[in-house]
């Protein structure tokens, strides 16, 4: 097996009110209007050029407040332990978070967000636009899920993941 070392720089860094991983919410949906900013690095801005007209896109991030990576954990609508790659839980062996948000506005290299479950100061790795026709899918199956999913509105990070 060969494995590639591979290494990311930061293109900004994201802002909310979730100062903890404890209590923050743990997908947008559960977020549902509570406001943040993205700062995008000054190097970075011309990256921002006609990014206006989506009404959301994606915000890939660095959990950087994880410290510890399993394969097998409980996510946080669970008390079962899953394989990583079945969870969205942040002990990843790349710990790479993704999250759809609104986007509300821009003033030079800030973006006014919405629906954010993203902890205060993470790094930004990418922004891409949301786009349903690339990324919406019928005929879907949520696994393990199907039976636990109404718990999401009220779920938050219970501080599992460190």
């Amino acid at each position: 097996m060969i494995q590639i070392i591979i290494s990311y720089k930061s293109i900004g860094i994201i802002h909310s009110p979730h100062k903890t991983l404890k209590g923050t919410p743990i997908q947008p949906k559960a977020a549902k209007d509570i406001e943040g900013t993205v700062e995008v690095f000054s190097e970075f801005v011309k990256g921002l050029k006609d990014i206006e007209g989506f009404s959301h896109i994606i915000l890939l991030y660095h959990f950087h407040l994880v410290k510890n990576t399993t394969l097998l954990a409980k996510p946080f609508m669970d008390n079962e332990k899953h394989g990583i790659f079945a969870i969205r839980g942040p002990s990843r062996p790349n710990p790479i978070g993704i999250s759809v948000v609104r986007l509300n506005e821009i003033y030079g290299n800030i973006l006014h967000v919405q629906d954010i479950d993203i902890v205060d100061k993470t790094p930004l790795l990418d922004i891409k636009p949301y786009v349903p026709e690339f990324d919406k899918k019928i005929d879907v199956r949520i696994g393990w899920l199907e039976k636990k999913i109404y718990k999401l509105p009220k779920s938050k990070n219970d501080g599992r993941f460190r």
